[in-house]
Formats: C-alpha cells, sequence, structure tokens
C-alpha cells in the first residue's frame, strides 16, 4: 500500500498537469475549496487527471479560489487492472453505490447490459462518471474506470474477446468453493465479472453464457445477495484470487500498460 496523503483535499480536473501548470477551477470546485473547506490563496490541494500522475498545487484567487499552481508531482501515474464490471443497471440510489464500489475495487471499466428482467433500462452516464470521479478523489486513486454504454447482454457476448474470463456470477449455481474455482481458470487476456438483474437470468440467457470459451460459474455463497452486494462480493473475490490484492502479481493487475483502460469488450 503506498503511503498515501488523505489530509490534502484532492481534485479531479481534466486538464495537462506540469509543474508551474494553472489550472482554472470549475465553479463546483471553486465553491467547495473557499466555502465549504474555507480554504484560500497559499493552501494546498492535491490534483490529477487519471494520465499525468497526482501533483500538489497552491490555490490562487484573491476573493475567491479561482485557479491552481501546479507546483510539484507527488505520484507518478498507474494503471487500472483490465478488469470490467458487467451488470445490469440498478435504480439510482444503489446504482450511486456500485458505481462507487467497483471504482475502489479497482475495476477498470463499468458496462451496463440490459438482459431480459432488467428492470431499469435508462441510466445517466453522466451521474455514472461523476461517482467514479467522486470515488476516485476520496480514495486516492489515479485510474479513471471506463463508463461504457448500455448494451444488449446478448450482443456483449457476441462481440467481446473470447480469450477474457467470464466470471459468471449465478444464484442458480451449485454452492462450491469459488476461491478454488478461481484459481482452477488460469491467466486469461482480462476478466469480466457479470453481475445479473434483481430477477435473476432468463434461462436461455443463462444458456448463452454457460456456451462462452472462457467461464467460471460461480455462486456468491449460500444466500441469494443484492446486485449491489453481489458485485462488491464477486469483485473482492477476483481481486483477492486474481488480481492485485494478493502477495504475487496477478495476471490482470498490470492493464494495458496505456494508462487507458483496456478497449470495452462487446462495444459497438
Amino acid at each position: 500500500m503506498p503511503n498515501l496523503d488523505f489530509r490534502s483535499p484532492r481534485l479531479f480536473v481534466d486538464l495537462p498537469l506540469g509543474e508551474g501548470s494553472s489550472v482554472a477551477l470549475e465553479r463546483g470546485q471553486s465553491n467547495y475549496l473557499g466555502n465549504v473547506l474555507r480554504l484560500g490563496a497559499g493552501d494546498n490541494v492535491l490534483v490529477f487527471n487519471g494520465r499525468d500522475g497526482e501533483w500538489r498545487a497552491a490555490i490562487a484567487g484573491r476573493k475567491r479560489p479561482d485557479s491552481l499552481i501546479v507546483q510539484a508531482r507527488t505520484r507518478p501515474q498507474d494503471h487500472l487492472p483490465d478488469l470490467t464490471c458487467v451488470f445490469a443497471p440498478l435504480k439510482h440510489a444503489r446504482l450511486d453505490y456500485m458505481v462507487q464500489k467497483a471504482v475502489e475495487m479497482g475495476a477498470g471499466v463499468l458496462q451496463p447490459v440490459l438482459t431480459r428482467f432488467t428492470q431499469v433500462t435508462r441510466i445517466n452516464g453522466e451521474r455514472m462518471r461523476a461517482n467514479v470521479v467522486e470515488a476516485a478523489e476520496q480514495c486516492g486513486i489515479l485510474s479513471l474506470a471506463e463508463v461504457g454504454e448500455p448494451v444488449p447482454l446478448e450482443r456483449f457476448l457476441a462481440t467481446r474477446d473470447s480469450a477474457r474470463l467470464l466470471v459468471f456470477c449465478d444464484e442458480a449455481a451449485e454452492v462450491t468453493d469459488p476461491v478454488v474455482a478461481l484459481r482452477a481458470a488460469g491467466s486469461a487476456a482480462g476478466i469480466d465479472i457479470l453481475i445479473g438483474p434483481e430477477g435473476g437470468f432468463a434461462e436461455e440467457e443463462r444458456a448463452l453464457l454457460l456456451g462462452q470459451p472462457l467461464i467460471v460459474r460461480l455462486a456468491l455463497g449460500p444466500r441469494i445477495l443484492r446486485a449491489d452486494t453481489a458485485a462488491v462480493a464477486a469483485l473482492a473475490l477476483v481481486q483477492a484470487t486474481l488480481g492485485d490484492w494478493g502477495s504475487e502479481v496477478g495476471p490482470i493487475s498490470r492493464g494495458n500498460g496505456s494508462g487507458v483502460p483496456s478497449p470495452l469488450a462487446g462495444e459497438g
């Protein structure tokens, strides 16, 4: 675990960062620093843009914070695991929670899919992205997860990379040791974790899923979990078994080496 500065406020800015550069603050950021945190000219914050690492910056502005002067880099840019959280959309509060927790757990891509029993078919992509940013700001994360547009489950499965491991979280599966099952899967070119809707999967969807070339079908314990809870449980299992939680470098911990999440399987 890196030695992070959790005392300084952190802000995401979608602008290039470098020593001596000036970054204009958005109205909400200015209000947060000046009126909520009571900070003013000369006070320090941390900033990141998902590309150039984390930097310490000084607040500038006479009456209120209106810009930042970037001073020195505190951490180099890292890379997200090549890990996609695939899920049926949820209602607002539960979707907010799931997105925030998936970011905290290291998901590199958040991909909504529409299934037969999906209860929510319209989602606010900007709200999802705002939750991604908020979670990254609060948890010291430097890279932002990609948010995909909703696609039908059949399209996602038809166009995803068959070399990727699909972790199919299925409430109808036999309850066995999930750690053993994941370890037996071996290496793969990235991992997709699929969480179904509150109504479960239709039988034709389950048959289509079980026909995927590289798949691990998991039951997440002897109790039925809510979809947002299931996402957190599955991400924890995968990260602890195959990801970057273990003592050894896992097969999904390095991403694609570019600083950007791997291309979205099923995009198109």
